[in-house]
């Protein structure tokens, strides 16, 4: 046997284990549906309405207050090209952050309990979403950083625009991904399985949700899947079970 046919028959192998690996990862349970379904059942969670509507007050306000100008199209160029590396961090640092003590106090935010209780039952589509509750919370700060980092009102509310039509996109996506749609665009297809390989497959890996692994190939999260073990705890994260 040469080596270029060792070689081949090592990649076919690999590729066989990947392709049953996807086939566990898409399961038998999938029936498929189309987008209206999946569309109308979006709009019957909370936290869409939340972010739609500070998306519609913000844009009514930018409207209503003008003064546009070269600014208002940089910062919203600035956002696009750093949200996937946001979204990254906020996955590594926040959504996965492993409970702690400090001062005899337990460290365990809301959003890392729902994101555990989310790898525990992907297929539970209320964990999709980012919890109201949260939202409570991260609306004001994020009216607060606009007023006082921007230097005039039109800007920081170009900002607060911004920031809740990335939001709206986040909740889509990740929503979308863990509905019955089959992907169909090739784009799209690449994100369904990157999310899909981050559940089921390793969960220290593929982080982004609304691009095709940017941040995750500039950050080094992005593997060849056939060379990455499955984790025993992609579904139970840091092995603290329902805590």
């Amino acid at each position: 046997m040469t080596e270029q046919t060792s070689k081949r028959e090592t990649d076919m192998r690999a590729r066989a284990r990947l392709r049953a690996d996807e086939a566990a990862i898409t399961g038998g349970r999938r029936r498929g549906t189309d987008l209206s379904t999946v569309w109308r059942e979006f709009w019957r969670h909370p936290s869409p309405w939340v972010i739609a509507s500070l998306l519609v007050g913000a844009l009514v306000a930018r409207l209503s207050v003008g003064d546009w100008q070269l600014t208002d199209a940089i910062v919203p160029a600035a956002m696009v090209a750093g949200f996937p590396f946001f979204e990254w961090i906020v996955h590594v640092l926040i959504l996965h952050w492993r409970p702690r003590r400090f001062a005899g106090h337990l460290i365990d935010p809301l959003l890392a309990r729902k994101h555990r209780e989310h790898h525990a039952n992907p297929r539970d589509i209320p964990l999709t979403f980012i919890p109201w509750q949260a939202l409570l919370w991260i609306i004001p700060v994020v009216l607060t950083v606009g007023f006082l980092a921007f230097p005039r009102p039109g800007l920081a509310l170009t900002y607060i625009l911004g920031v809740a039509v990335l939001g709206m996109i986040y909740e889509w996506s990740h929503y979308l991904i863990h509905t019955d749609y089959k992907p169909k665009g090739r784009l799209y297809k690449i994100i369904w399985r990157n999310h899909r390989l981050h559940h089921y497959k390793n969960e220290h890996f593929w982080f982004s949700i609304t691009t095709a692994g940017t941040a995750d190939r500039v950050l080094r999260t992005y593997p060849d899947p056939a060379t990455v073990p499955t984790s025993p705890t992609a579904k139970n994260l840091h092995a603290l079970g329902n805590r």
